[in-house]
C-alpha cells in the first residue's frame, strides 16, 4: 500500500500582513518567494503583492520553483445575490485554474470584523440558526460552480466572521453539500474554543486543505473579547508556527492520516516580521511539520 502523502506550502502572511500594511508592508514579493522556497516549502497561497495576472504570476511562481497552492477569496453571499458572487469570482476561479491551484479558499465576510482594528471580537457577525440552510443552499450552489470551473471551494472557517465556533461550522457543514470542503484552520479553530480532533474525526472527508498555525496559550489565556480586535490579539503574538505554541501537531497529523487527507498543508502564522524573522519561523515550522507528518507515516513531496 502506497503512503499517504503532504505537500508543504507556506503563506506569505508572515513577510507582509494585508490587513496590517506596518507589518512588513516594505518586503519585497522577491524576498517572501526566495525564503519560502529556501526553508523548504513548495508553494504558497497568494496575497496582495502577488500579481492578478496568470502569465505574470506564473512567471513569478516559476522563477522560485514553487506551485500555486490556494488563496483567499473575500465571499459576500450573505450581501449579495448568487448571480452577483458567481460574476465576483470567476477571473479568479479562472486563474487558478490556468495555474492548477489545488483550491480557493472562500471567506464569509458578511459584517466580518478580522480586518478591524477597532472592533472587538465581541462585536462578531451572528447568523441565526435559522439562517443556515439557505446559506448553506446558495454555499453548495456556488462550490459547485467553482469545481465546474476546476477548482475546488475551501470553505474557511474565521476569527470575527459569523462562522467561527464549532456550533456556527456545525451549521455550516450541516446545511452545504460535500462540494463545500473545509480548510480545516487549526489555530482559528483553537481561538474560537473548537477542538482540533474532534472536527477531524467528524468532518475529515469534507477536509480538502489546512492551514497550520500554532498558538500562544498565554496570550490566548489573556484575550479580552469585549475589548481585543483579532487584530489587536495578531499584534500581541496569539499565532506562531507549528511547533512553538500549545498544539500538538503528532497528534493532528495522526489524525489527518487516520483520514486518508493528502494534499497541501499550508504553514500560516501572522506575526510582527520584527519580533518574528519570517524566514526563522518559516524553518522552524518546516521541521516542525515535517518530522510530525513523517510520524503519522506520510511521505512528504518535494
Amino acid at each position: 500500500m502506497e503512503p499517504l502523502q503532504l505537500k508543504l506550502g507556506m503563506s506569505p502572511i508572515s513577510w507582509s500582513n494585508d490587513d496590517l500594511p506596518e507589518l512588513g508592508g516594505d518586503t519585497s514579493l522577491e524576498t517572501c518567494l526566495r525564503e519560502t522556497r529556501l526553508a523548504g516549502y513548495t508553494g504558497t497561497e497568494t496575497g496582495g503583492k502577488f500579481p492578478k495576472n496568470a502569465d505574470q504570476l506564473y512567471q513569478v511562481l516559476q522563477s522560485h520553483d514553487l506551485q500555486l497552492v490556494s488563496g483567499w477569496y473575500s465571499g459576500q453571499l450573505l450581501q449579495g445575490s448568487l448571480q452577483d458572487e458567481m460574476e465576483r469570482i470567476k477571473p479568479q476561479l479562472d486563474v487558478f485554474n490556468e495555474l492548477g491551484a489545488a483550491v480557493l479558499v472562500y471567506g464569509e465576510t458578511w459584517h466580518t470584523v478580522q480586518n478591524r482594528r477597532q472592533s472587538p471580537l465581541a462585536t462578531k457577525p451572528i447568523l441565526p440558526a435559522i439562517e443556515f440552510p439557505a446559506y448553506g443552499e446558495r454555499l453548495s450552489t456556488l462550490a459547485d460552480y467553482c469545481a465546474s470551473c476546476g477548482v475546488p471551494l475551501a470553505f474557511h472557517h474565521h476569527m470575527g466572521t459569523g462562522v467561527e465556533t464549532r456550533q456556527e461550522l456545525d451549521l455550516t457543514m450541516q446545511h452545504t453539500a460535500p462540494s463545500v470542503g473545509l480548510l480545516l484552520d487549526t489555530g482559528h479553530l483553537v481561538f474560537g474554543g473548537g477542538d482540533l480532533l474532534e472536527v477531524i474525526e467528524q468532518y475529515g472527508q469534507r477536509i480538502n486543505h489546512v492551514h497550520a498555525k500554532d498558538i500562544r496559550a498565554d496570550v490566548l489565556a489573556g484575550v479580552r473579547r469585549e475589548q481585543d480586535s483579532f487584530l489587536d490579539c495578531v499584534l500581541r503574538g496569539i499565532f506562531t508556527v507549528p511547533g512553538d505554541g500549545m498544539i500538538n501537531y503528532d497528534s493532528i497529523m495522526q489524525a489527518l492520516a487516520r483520514q486518508s487527507y493528502q494534499g497541501w498543508v499550508i504553514v500560516e502564522a501572522e506575526q510582527d516580521p520584527v519580533q518574528a524573522d519570517p524566514f526563522e519561523y518559516a524553518c522552524m515550522g518546516y521541521q516542525s511539520l515535517y518530522q510530525a507528518a513523517e510520524l503519522a507515516g506520510y511521505r512528504i513531496m518535494t
